[in-house]
């Protein structure tokens, strides 16, 4: 897997405005078609898991994932039929995975609705991401798609051993920048691979072209996650209130950074107060300067910039083509983006 070395930070990306409209426009014909495969693989007489698949429906996200697979079989080929069950097994992986979290978190909230463990209960929430990830494999199983399955699994695999490995790392508090690395190349990174790559095996046998793929998703899957990160800082407005990683004790980049620009009492001082439960917002309101003022918020953000610009690099291997420059739009919009 090739990755930037953190170390060697360039110049900052140019700020363009890519917008989800723009990413949607070059396969909305194609999305289209993806939506119908993937209304009609949710299709159950069972009345709850119905009434739970059309609240689904209602919670519409951003589609990034299944856009990101459609360009990936496109740029290594053509769109098809198994590039629809790719994308279809992935959305159902991405959404198990956000409903287990929304248990996890107690959240209110989902996508401007109220989450799934709001609307049923944890319990019938939990079990019915089980039943979107049983789901997700009998797509690829009933239709021998094996290599697709294979996939899913190591991406699943992966994400769940990134969740494990964060929630110990965090408890013990002794996160360090590698850690933090191998934590969201797994929880985060692996599924936007598992896009890259089963999108690409859809249109190519190619095993280089897989290969590179697979490299381009896990370095925009790092960035991606680290945009995620500076939200919590207040770099933007995302619709939510800054701080919640701080308030659930979440350890991330630009904490870590600036914990190891301190000094050794400073650093006891500042992880103490991280630990705190129930933190006031002036408390946050702290913590957030704090981190500004030793360089972790830009830090962060150079880190993230490098790990997009790596994707964009293995990219340029690509024959120049439209959707060449899609896929690079697209790798633009996660860095960009404002929530």
């Amino acid at each position: 897997m090739s990755t930037t070395n953190i170390n060697a930070i360039s110049e900052p990306l140019t700020q363009h405005n890519v917008s989800l409209d723009d990413l949607r426009d070059p396969v909305k014909k194609e999305l289209k078609e993806f939506r119908s495969f993937f209304k009609n693989e949710l299709k159950t007489q069972e009345f709850l898991i119905d009434q739970m698949v059309q609240y689904l429906l209602k919670m519409k996200g951003k589609e990034l994932r299944p856009i990101l697979v459609l360009y990936a079989a496109r740029l290594c080929g053509d769109i098809n039929e198994s590039t629809y069950r790719a994308a279809t097994m992935i959305e159902l992986l991405h959404t198990a995975t956000l409903i287990h979290d929304d248990v996890v978190d107690e959240a209110d909230q989902r996508r401007g609705l109220l989450s799934f463990n709001q609307s049923f209960k944890n319990k019938a929430s939990i079990l019915f991401g089980d039943y979107l990830l049983a789901k997700g494999l009998l797509v690829s199983l009933n239709a021998d798609e094996f290599e697709l399955l294979k996939i899913m699994s190591k991406a699943v695999k992966a994400m769940s051993e990134g969740e494990l490995r964060q929630l110990k790392a965090s408890k013990l508090q002794n996160m360090t920048t590698e850690k933090y690395h191998d934590i969201i190349r797994d929880k985060t990174a692996s599924l936007l691979a598992a896009c890259c790559e089963s999108g690409a095996r859809t249109a190519t046998t190619d095993p280089d072209v897989i290969s590179k793929m697979y490299d381009i998703g896990v370095n925009m899957g790092i960035a991606f996650q680290i945009r995620d990160d500076l939200f919590d800082y207040g770099t933007t407005n995302t619709g939510k209130p800054a701080g919640n990683d701080i308030r659930e004790r979440k350890i991330t980049l630009p904490f870590i950074y600036a914990l190891e620009q301190s000094s050794l009492i400073n650093r006891k001082k500042w992880k103490k107060r991280y630990r705190k439960k129930d933190k006031s917002t002036d408390e946050v309101a702290s913590i957030i300067a704090f981190v500004q003022e030793q360089g972790g918020i830009e830090h962060a953000a150079k880190v993230m910039e490098s790990y997009s610009k790596n994707a964009l690099m293995l990219l340029q291997t690509f024959p120049e083509t439209q959707s060449r420059h899609d896929m690079e739009q697209l790798i633009t919009y996660i860095t960009t983006r404002k929530k």
